[in-house]
């Protein structure tokens, strides 16, 4: 097993096509998380995902998962929980408490890859303008969300989670919806997840991801209006 390692100055990923099947996508390993390197990644289809302990692992699955905002599917009884419910649901509100509750509930779970150092950089990527969140509060209380980053047309997620039954799900409806209005054509949802299939997410080879990258990531500066 070869695994290529990155310069801590210049992020130089090799082709994804040298991922290895197993454990499936793994491509890479340190580098650094700052902005410039986690931008390059995107743009390449390639993510971080680590252990605390760990040295930077870099990812690049085949199959991708992706959802196409304007095909999302919603469940009959979906559609009666987002009449009647009363959530509030804002974008940008609270980042880092989004993304800190992914850490925390995963934590007390399975175990989590968003380390001190993950947490750290998607926090800067967001006062960059690069990350953003969805959050759902009750009655003050931030109850589910999901963050990621926006480039060009695309939206690549990172995370979500549900402190309340269908939280995350109005979530990731919520987003869909904006990013549809918006002009952003693919959500990446990294790899494959039960949970997300019920929304619509499909499964594609990494071949035909790249080709979408090359289509609707050329830039890193989203198309989206997130003000």
């Amino acid at each position: 097993m070869f695994l290529h390692q990155l310069n801590p100055v210049k992020a130089d990923f090799p082709p994804v096509s040298e991922a290895l099947e197993q454990p499936n996508g793994l491509l890479a390993f340190a580098g650094t998380l700052n902005t410039p390197t986690l931008l390059t990644a995107y743009q390449q289809g390639i993510f971080p995902w680590f252990n605390e302990g760990e040295p930077i692992l870099w990812w690049s699955p085949d199959p991708r998962m992706i959802i196409r905002p304007e095909s999302l599917h919603i469940s009959r009884s979906m559609k009666k929980e987002l009449r009647r419910h009363n959530y509030q649901i804002t974008i940008d509100q609270n980042f880092s408490g989004v993304m800190h509750q992914c850490r925390v509930l995963r934590e007390h779970a399975e175990g989590t890859w968003i380390t001190n150092q993950m947490e750290a950089a998607y926090n800067q990527l967001h006062r960059e303008g690069y990350a953003h969140s969805v959050e759902i509060t009750d009655d003050g209380e931030l109850v589910g969300g999901i963050y990621g980053l926006a480039m060009d047309r695309m939206f690549f997620g990172e995370s979500m989670f549900s402190k309340k039954t269908n939280a995350s799900k109005l979530a990731i409806i919520y987003l869909c919806r904006f990013l549809a209005e918006q002009g952003i054509k693919i959500l990446d949802c990294q790899v494959p997840n039960p949970h997300l299939e019920s929304l619509g997410a499909i499964r594609i080879p990494r071949h035909l991801f790249m080709k979408y990258l090359k289509r609707y990531c050329r830039s890193t500066e989203s198309v989206a209006n997130w003000n």
